[in-house]
């Protein structure tokens, strides 16, 4: 196979997979059967198409093939002749091409995979799998699961969207806020799993989850254009993204170590992300003071990054814009971590004192980065010894390599007790 030909096939895996399955699903009311025929297709184009040449529009060719591959199998099945006549008399034998109406499918698609009768860890599972089109070891890998524990949530998930009869459906304008913010925190919590994973076995930075989140993010944003309830958030969530993004090669040492913000070398920031992202936050600010709905957690989210990206020196950052933003985020998600981080902010207005305090009175005991927030402070005030026991703490319970290799050595740097 022609490394050609292995570009258009990935490439039309990463672009197509969630248009086929999507497609199939709508004609035919079932979400495995049409996982199933899309892989048959793609496996076909695997094939044929190094023999035969990559056709003119993949797209329709892989939507064509997977629809005959579903015809065929019902035409095998026991229930068959019903199944079978009720997609002759809404298509006929050949498939329509695709259309503009598939992107509708595919958003369709999302919601149904991140419908609220499914666990979070499903939701996750199945958008990477149905809409990202990453295979079960894939998803295995990155969440650190296993292979059998991802299919069967799969596998469980498939089962009950039929027997619950989930509608294959954009929410209603009264249900698109709530709904959409359970997309939108899926892929989230993917994304962050990809900015700094969760495990030690696994790499401490996974850029192919940070862009998979990116791409599923960008596509939901184009196929819900204009709309008033919620296109805010998710123009939001991308700024934020790409914001975070833009930092990644500079947030690893060479000694694989993790190196917080006030150290990166900014210079390798990717300055097309950042300039992305900056537009995307004016975008929204210009929405809001139009008159717009306020901003919500991923817009302030992404406005408090676009600050500190926007400052060319770390000793440059506008630390009061920052408490101001964490102050409007503390009031519409009043959480512990907010809060943390917040007094980090507060730390470089007021003095790490006061954040100090702010710190200590969180019910954030299991967190690790509370414990590795104390320590920075307590560092700054002198009292090493206080210091180190916050760092051993943050490093038992940090999961991630170059998390615990930077407290190691920030811990280290205090020197020995006795050498006080």
């Amino acid at each position: 196979m022609t490394g050609l030909v292995v570009e258009a096939i990935t490439q039309a895996h990463h672009g197509e997979w969630a248009r086929v399955v999507a497609t199939l699903t709508r004609r035919f009311g079932d979400l495995a059967a049409a996982e199933d025929a899309a892989a048959e297709a793609f496996a076909t184009a695997v094939e044929r198409w190094p023999r035969d040449g990559v056709p003119p529009n993949p797209g329709a060719w892989l939507t064509t093939t997977a629809t005959r591959r579903a015809i065929d199998r019902l035409r095998r099945e026991s229930r068959r002749d019903q199944k079978h006549q009720e997609a002759q008399l809404l298509f006929g034998d050949d498939p329509p091409e695709p259309s503009g109406a598939i992107d509708d499918d595919r958003l369709r698609l999302i919601f149904t995979c991140c419908h609220p009768a499914l666990s979070p860890e499903t939701r996750i599972a199945l958008t990477l799998r149905m809409v990202g089109g990453l295979t079960v070891p894939e998803i295995a890998r990155a969440f650190l699961v296993q292979e059998a524990a991802v299919g069967r949530r799969i596998t469980r998930a498939k089962a009950k969207i039929k027997a619950a009869r989930i509608p294959f459906r954009v929410p209603s304008v009264e249900e698109l806020p709530a709904r959409l913010d359970g997309v939108l925190a899926v892929l989230f919590l993917v994304f962050n799993e990809g900015y700094l994973a969760t495990g030690a076995e696994t790499a401490p930075v996974r850029n192919d989850l940070t862009a998979e989140a990116i791409r599923l993010t960008r596509l939901v944003r184009e196929l819900l254009p204009d709309r008033r309830d919620g296109s805010g958030e998710v123009t939001g969530l991308l700024a934020l993204m790409l914001l975070t993004e833009a930092r990644r090669p500079a947030r690893i040492s060479a000694t694989g170590e993790l190196v917080t913000l006030e150290e990166q070398d900014r210079g390798a920031w990717d300055r097309d992300l950042i300039e992305e992202g900056h537009r995307l936050v004016r975008e929204r600010i210009a929405a809001v003071a139009a008159g717009g709905p306020a901003p919500g957690r991923y817009q302030l989210l992404a406005a408090i990054n676009a600050v500190h990206t926007d400052a060319r020196d770390a000793r440059d950052t506008d630390w009061s814009q920052i408490v101001a933003l964490y102050d409007r985020l503390v009031r519409i998600q009043p959480s512990p971590v907010v809060a943390l981080n917040r007094a980090v902010a507060v730390a470089e207005v007021d003095g790490p004192d006061v954040a100090l305090a702010l710190v200590d009175r969180l019910p954030l005991e299991g967190y690790h980065a509370f414990h590795a927030t104390r320590a920075e402070l307590l560092r700054r005030l002198g009292r090493s010894e206080e210091a180190r026991e916050a760092y051993d703490r943050a490093t038992e319970l940090a999961g991630n390599t170059a998390e615990t290799g930077y407290l190691t050595r920030r811990r280290s740097q205090l020197g020995a007790p006795d050498a006080e």
